[in-house]
């Protein structure tokens, strides 16, 4: 899990087993959460939670970090004084094969749509 020998923070995290669908999804259903998923899994790397620009407040921003991470939708670690966040795309697709391509796919769609016709 989370390094804490070289960050002295931890933060909690479920493990695969604890990864439960419903929560999953509930993490998912919010828009400004989505868009941190769709972010992170279109750049495949680790962000940090500055490099995200989210129309909400620094506090509503955390909030929504939290959910995504106790979710287990994202990891979250510190490196030096950086919150890193890494979408446990291994995990999820372990657990729930094809939901999260599935999801980010008709969210792409849904994007697509609205921009088109909003």
């Amino acid at each position: 899990m989370t390094d804490t020998a070289t960050t002295g923070r931890a933060l909690p995290h479920p493990t695969r087993e604890e990864i439960r669908l419903e929560s999953v999804l509930h993490a998912l259903s919010d828009p400004m959460r989505l868009r941190i998923v769709r972010e992170l899994a279109s750049r495949e790397a680790e962000l940090s939670c500055s490099q995200f620009e989210l129309p909400v407040t620094k506090s509503t921003t955390t909030h929504h970090f939290r959910v995504l991470r106790e979710s287990g939708v994202i990891r979250q670690v510190y490196r030096a004084t950086a919150k890193m966040n890494g979408l446990r795309r291994d995990d999820l697709d372990d657990l729930f094969p094809g939901l999260l391509d599935t999801l980010l796919a008709a969210a792409d769609r849904q994007a697509d749509r609205l921009r088109d016709h909003g």
